[in-house]
């Protein structure tokens, strides 16, 4: 496979499903897909990024972008995952939006399946289980490992600085009067732009860059350290309450 996924052949099935064996895999430049995609990590951990904002895909988890959907990929240590790729008019009724989605051990197992299937048409055993595949998408519920972006320009010139640096420890009143905006506004508009107030998507941030950190083989303590906590315990106390686990028993786990 080419980067961290490959194209559908230019003749293919509705459902076309293929695999990537475990390895190093290269950054992929923003690029679309006239199909859509359900992109999925068995093994390692990618991040998605799409103009609305950013998706950390770790293992057991998919991203699924709809149909011509700009999107660029990268990936931390060593991945392992898959691809199905969806003709456009058998993409109603999934989402029209990109979303994270936890998948099923179905799922995986169908797709599994999937990728073993040769070129040209479904023949009726496999279009029941494609059909299978689109229905647990269909199902399964959004996972919140997302980022999104504020459109706002002075929103946005601060999100950029928080993603170069998520350490940085600047109050919203200190990032406001920097940004030009005065901090109510500031904390009105996070909230109508990302769904989430100027504090928990800071949080989420950190979550997100920590995830990324954990898969480079960075140690927990520096992880919290360059992210701006005050002490381990804290960072992971956090991340615990975010995903169940500490950041030792994720990592474990994810390798």
């Amino acid at each position: 496979m080419r980067a961290t996924e490959a194209d559908p052949p230019s003749e293919t099935p509705w459902l076309h499903a293929v695999v990537q064996d475990s390895g190093p895999a290269r950054m992929a430049r923003r690029h679309s897909h006239a199909a859509g995609q359900l992109l999925g990590a068995a093994q390692g951990l990618i991040t998605v990024d799409v103009r609305e904002g950013r998706w950390v895909v770790p293992a057991a988890h998919a991203v699924w972008l709809p149909p011509h959907t700009a999107h660029g990929l990268r990936p931390y240590g060593p991945f392992a995952g898959w691809s199905v790729y969806v003709a456009a008019p058998a993409c109603a009724g999934l989402p029209q939006e990109p979303c994270l989605l936890a998948t099923s051990a179905l799922l995986r197992e169908a797709v599994a399946r999937a990728t073993t299937w040769k070129a040209g048409t479904l023949d009726a055993a496999q279009a029941r289980l494609a059909g299978v595949i689109l229905d647990e998408v269909r199902s399964l519920p959004p996972v919140a490992l997302g980022l999104p972006l504020p459109q706002d320009r002075r929103l946005t010139r601060i999100a950029k600085a928080l993603v170069e640096r998520p350490g940085d420890g600047r109050s919203l009143p200190e990032w406001a009067g920097w940004a030009g905006i005065a901090p109510r506004t500031l904390s009105r508009r996070f909230v109508e732009e990302t769904g989430l107030s100027f504090t928990a998507w800071r949080q989420r941030l950190r979550l997100l860059r920590a995830l990324e950190m954990l898969a480079a083989g960075r140690a927990v303590q520096h992880i919290a350290l360059d992210l701006g906590y005050d002490n381990v315990s804290a960072f992971i106390a956090l991340f615990k309450r975010s995903l169940g686990v500490t950041p030792g028993r994720y990592d474990a786990s994810a390798r």
